[in-house]
């Protein structure tokens, strides 16, 4: 599907929006919910990787096909191999099938789990016969995804004898964590963490409780980036959302201050309000805690003429894509000048954006709706623009909501 975008007919937008329930939250909540079935949600996300994540957990032999879904396919690696019983071959698509998973299966393994690997040593697919796993011990580079440690996290109340986990070097993503050991407390587990190591204590059954998933931040980024491309004066309200997230893009808040926008908590709902223009030439972050906003404000930073230096993006060129090489084609495409390393990206600031722009996406959600706002400031084409629907189906329908022209080409 190909989208031709245009700007909405005011710039001075004042609506509301419902955004889907949080991804990173739901699969976290889904997983737990198989462990413990006690547990019942509200507020699940209605994207492709929940819908798998649900699918996958109701297998118990066979093949269990994710598609392009990295966390499910973390999360239910560790699921599997935790699960007496349960013999199953985990695999997705192809790019999935090129991102590593050798870490998260070698720390598995030193727990006693039983995977092998069906092609490429290192990567899915995975032969997986599930065990019951007594070893509680387990150490793993603390530098690399997150999800790798948040998937033995969430097996770890269910082991015989909980878990230690030992985290060597810098530890990256920690607000992911946080989210893990968040939930994790929600249903009573008791844990801890201190200095470079976790330890989750076993729980043999979970009290009935009703876990409410927040609306993902990662989702709201891309109206904070369409907040700061309008006048000011333009209002968002956003629901449901929490002064006390868990995730760590709530961090949104904070940065897009920086673009003259202010956000207010009311209700369970934010409120983005562009206050004021920038007046900033350049911008600099670490977004090592949050890298999945990086490409929003990447394309907002384009879009107002500004420059950006984005540090911490390493786990950027295993995602759906190498985010990082894909930003740097794309955001050229309209003229700018970027510059990219393992681990960062720097734009310079351009005055004259080119319009009529074709947008790859490179099976990449992220890629698709950071591009959207940008129609705020020029028209542009979106190619296999149904690829949002991994996280956020209604993205194309709530842009026309706020007055977005979207056509299909």
């Amino acid at each position: 599907m190909r989208l031709q975008l245009s700007a909405p007919s005011t710039k001075n937008i004042q609506k509301t929006i419902q955004v889907t329930g949080s991804k990173s939250e739901t699969n976290r909540s889904l997983l737990l919910r198989a462990l413990f079935p006690n547990i019942s949600i509200e507020n699940l996300s209605i994207s492709d990787d929940g819908e798998v994540m649900q699918k996958g957990l109701q297998i118990s032999s066979g093949e269990v096909d994710i598609h392009h879904a990295g966390t499910a396919m973390r999360f239910l690696t560790a699921y599997f191999a935790s699960q007496p019983n349960k013999e199953v071959v985990l695999t997705g698509s192809q790019r999935m099938q090129e991102r590593p998973i050798q870490v998260l299966v070698e720390a598995l393994r030193s727990l006693g789990a039983d995977i092998q690997y069906v092609k490429q040593e290192g990567y899915p697919p995975l032969k997986i016969a599930g065990k019951k796993l007594t070893k509680a011990q387990v150490s793993l580079p603390a530098n690399i995804s997150s999800q790798y440690i948040s998937a033995l996290l969430l097996i770890a109340p269910s082991l015989e004898n909980g878990l230690e986990l030992e985290l060597v070097g810098k530890i990256t993503s920690v607000p992911y964590i946080k989210m893990t050991l968040g939930l994790l407390a929600q249903i009573g587990v008791e844990a801890n963490f201190e200095g470079n190591k976790i330890r989750v204590e076993p729980q043999k059954k979970v009290d009935a409780i009703k876990l409410v998933v927040e609306s993902d931040w990662s989702s709201a980024s891309y109206f904070y980036s369409i907040a700061a491309l309008c006048e000011v004066g333009t209002k968002i309200k956003l629901s449901s959302y929490k002064q006390n997230s868990l995730q760590g893009d709530s961090v949104l808040s904070k940065i897009y201050t920086d673009f003259g926008v202010a956000t207010t908590f009311s209700d369970n709902q934010i409120t983005l309000e562009k206050i004021e223009e920038s007046g900033q030439e350049t911008v600099s972050y670490d977004l090592s805690n949050a890298p999945d906003i990086a490409q929003t404000i990447a394309v907002t930073c384009l879009g107002l003429g500004m420059g950006c230096h984005l540090t911490g993006l390493h786990t950027l060129p295993i995602k759906e894509t190498d985010r990082l090489a894909a930003l740097q084609t794309e955001m050229s495409k309209f003229g700018a000048k970027v510059a990219i390393d393992s681990e960062s990206l720097t734009l310079q600031p351009i005055t004259n954006i080119k319009s009529g722009v074709d947008v790859d996406t490179y099976n990449d959600h992220r890629m698709a709706m950071a591009f959207g706002p940008l129609a705020l400031k020029t028209d542009l084409i979106v190619n296999d623009a149904g690829v949002v629907s991994k996280s956020y189906p209604d993205f194309w329908k709530d842009l026309k909501t706020l007055g977005f022209g979207v056509s299909e080409m």
